[in-house]
């Protein structure tokens, strides 16, 4: 029976046959839904509609609004440009099921007299009793399909609380049934313990990526297939396994909610991270982990504390900045920002500048780094001192017993090669020989095996010519850990390193400055809950870089009987550096020489010095150098001795006077210490010449 809604000119236009399922699931196995809505093309020909399209690009798709339907959306243009003079489909509810899309539909249809069909009936939206029929059918598709979401979720959520909603297995582990497994593959297994240690070891993700890329190692990961791949490392491969809670042996579920929006291209869907304590469901020692709850939540606390924050210090760096993150203002509670200066740039500077940055507050305080630096490291080393024994000697005993990591990795992708290339052997020794399509495809997948097990084996190589075996004795750590400023001063340690041990120990630095008394108050918080207050005189420009005076008066002397080379081999055997901490050469001691203007060592023109050395001295009054040394140590007579490891000097005059004489012969009359041979005194022996 042909419905009065239906007027000539409806029939004079197409119409549209909308066919959707929700899901690629229904598609495949709802075989019967598919087919009764195609089947409705049959009640269009039997009202009256000869031209009939159908519109099926929408199978599989949502019709909630979370995703973009191509198919609805042509169907609309259609029905606008007035060419579509009926839509059907088996339910109304096929065609939308949020407020959106159906009242767009609607009111489109009203507006170009558009009728929709479905399996019972004929609706014309230009008549009101059928509009407000739509849209009341409309609301109960919309809180029809909200009610079964909201049962399915509540099911959903009620088993993730037990800990049984087992969705999907990172890489790693495999599901048994409503539990994590570890995955049956040792290789898989040691690799991800090895990913663990090494952000533990060296205490960043990306020091650790750097780590497995220089020794170009690989580490697996779950291909869209569910299947285990080998790859080249990234961060986010990394990252993502140490903020998983499920490598720490505990169920969680609920850490990401869903957010959809609109922008141009239509709907988008956003994945936002929800805080922890909003987890649905966090459940440690649920199954068995690579690492205890306890050290995945430290390696994840160290890591996130590397991004450099109010609350956290942020990761050691390369500079030479030894408090850098670690100093706060005392006067506004922001902590203190650094930079280099300096024409190497290495000089660092702390500074309280973010009020000033951020809200054009006055500047708090600002004070040079070394003098700080330096301080903190001997408040450091004295703590430290006690302990640098014992500590060096578990060290080495730790790493004694440490396997080469590097070379177990290989070991083991050397193991997985030699099983691919033995297994595409075994295909291809299994094929007929006289099928060549076949045993040429096979024979290339052996011989790129084979070429993969002899790149692993040149690695393992390569890595036992470069590794040097220790031969460290664990008794002289004893000796250098009593040493332990020299070896925290050396140019060659790491200041990373050194960064790591200084917040191992120090929570934090409180800095202020005295105006009154011009001293830098440090309070330092140890992680241990004690304070120390440490005060340090302010540093002028160029106070902490200067040479030292007693070198400047030193050289003063020095230039009397000596040149410039000869004073710089006299200033490093006495252990002396400049103000950068540098040995001493020719050209550093003549620049001194000109920045101070001292003159330079010009020999007498006659050869009459009016300064003399010790040799020279003695050889003048004609007595040993050791009375001469005596004489002057006990200030009988007047000398220069500037150095401890250094020359005598002394004036030609001083020579010349009273006590210089009186020396003189005092030594000649002690018969025990001849001064030397009387001038008048002959020889027993003929010459020989």
């Amino acid at each position: 029976m042909i419905s009065d809604k239906i007027r000539p000119h409806h029939l004079e236009r197409k119409a549209i046959l909308y066919v959707r399922q929700s899901s690629a699931h229904q598609v495949l196995h709802n075989r019967e839904s598919s087919a009764l809505q195609y089947a409705m093309r049959d009640r269009l020909t039997t009202l009256g509609w000869s031209e009939i399209e159908v519109i099926d690009d929408d199978l599989g798709r949502s019709a909630a609004g979370g995703v973009q339907r191509a198919g609805f959306e042509r169907m609309v243009a259609q029905v606008c440009l007035g060419k579509v003079g009926a839509v059907a489909a088996r339910e109304v509810s096929r065609f939308a099921r949020n407020s959106r899309d159906w009242q767009q539909l609607i009111e489109m249809c009203r507006v170009v007299d558009t009728v929709l069909v479905d399996q019972e009936t004929v609706y014309a939206p230009r008549h009101g009793n059928d509009r407000l029929l739509l849209g009341l059918k409309g609301s109960l598709n919309e809180y029809e399909l909200d009610l079964l979401r909201q049962r399915s979720l509540a099911a959903r959520y009620e088993k993730a609380r037990r800990g049984e909603l087992v969705v999907g297995a990172p890489v790693g582990f495999v599901k048994a049934g409503d539990r994590y497994e570890k995955d049956p593959d040792r290789r898989v297994q040691e690799a991800i313990s090895l990913v663990f240690n090494k952000v533990l070891e060296l205490g960043s993700a990306r020091q650790a990526l750097l780590w497995f890329l220089e020794h170009n190692l690989d580490l697996p990961v779950k291909g869209k297939d569910g299947e285990t791949a080998w790859r080249r490392p990234n961060y986010a491969t990394i990252h993502r396994m140490i903020e998983n809670p499920i490598y720490g042996g505990t169920y969680a579920y609920g850490k990401t909610a869903v957010v959809a929006g609109y922008d141009r291209t239509g709907v988008k869907v956003k994945i936002r991270r929800k805080a922890r304590s909003d987890w649905l469901a966090l459940m440690p020692n649920a199954h068995e982990g690579y690492v205890s709850w306890e050290k995945a939540e430290a390696i994840r606390k160290m890591i996130s504390s590397n991004v450099p924050t109010s609350r956290h210090h942020g990761a050691p760096k390369h500079g030479e900045a030894l408090l850098a993150g670690l100093l706060r203002c005392r006067r506004c509670g922001r902590k203190l920002t650094l930079r280099y200066s300096g024409a190497k740039h290495h000089i660092p500077r702390y500074s309280c500048t973010r009020g000033w940055m951020d809200n054009g507050e006055p500047r708090c305080i600002a004070f040079g780094g070394l003098r700080v630096d330096d301080a903190i490291e001997g408040a450091l080393l004295t703590v430290v001192g006690p302990g640098a024994i014992a500590a060096a000697v578990a060290a080495e005993k730790e790493a004694g017993q440490q396997r080469d990591q590097v070379r177990e990795a290989l070991r083991r992708d050397l193991e997985a090669a030699r099983y691919a290339a033995d297994r595409a052997f075994r295909q291809y020794d299994a094929a007929d020989p006289a099928n060549r399509l076949v045993t040429g495809e096979l024979e290339a997948r052996w011989n790129t095996a084979l070429a993969r097990v002899a790149e692993v084996e040149a690695k393992i190589a390569a890595h036992d010519a470069a590794t040097v075996p220790s031969t460290v004795d664990p008794a002289s750590f004893a000796m250098l850990a009593a040493d332990l400023k020299s070896i925290w001063t050396d140019p060659t340690t790491d200041a990373r390193l050194k960064k790591r041990i200084v917040r191992t120990v120090i929570h934090e630095v409180i800095a202020d400055i005295d105006t009154d008394a011009a001293e830098i108050v440090l309070l330092i918080h140890w992680v241990g809950g004690v304070h120390t207050e440490i005060r340090l005189p302010r540093r002028r420009r160029g106070q902490r870089t200067s040479t030292s005076a007693d070198v400047i008066a030193a050289v003063r002397q020095l230039v009397l009987i000596a040149n410039d080379d000869l004073i710089a081999g006299i200033l490093n055997r006495n252990g002396l550096v400049t103000g950068y901490g540098n040995r001493w050469t020719r050209e550093r001691v003549t620049s001194l020489r000109s920045h101070h203007d001292i003159a330079v060592y010009k020999p007498a023109a006659d050869g009459i010095e009016p300064w003399l050395n010790l040799n020279n001295a003695a050889r003048l009054l004609q007595v040993a150098p050791k009375t001469l040394r005596v004489a002057a140590e006990a200030g009988r007579i007047e000398a220069l001795h500037p150095l401890p490891d250094g020359p005598w000097i002394f004036s030609r005059a001083v020579l010349s006077t009273a006590p210089a004489c009186a020396i003189t012969e005092r030594a000649r009359q002690n018969p025990r210490h001849p001064a030397g041979s009387h001038p008048d005194q002959q020889s027993l022996f003929s010459s020989m010449t």
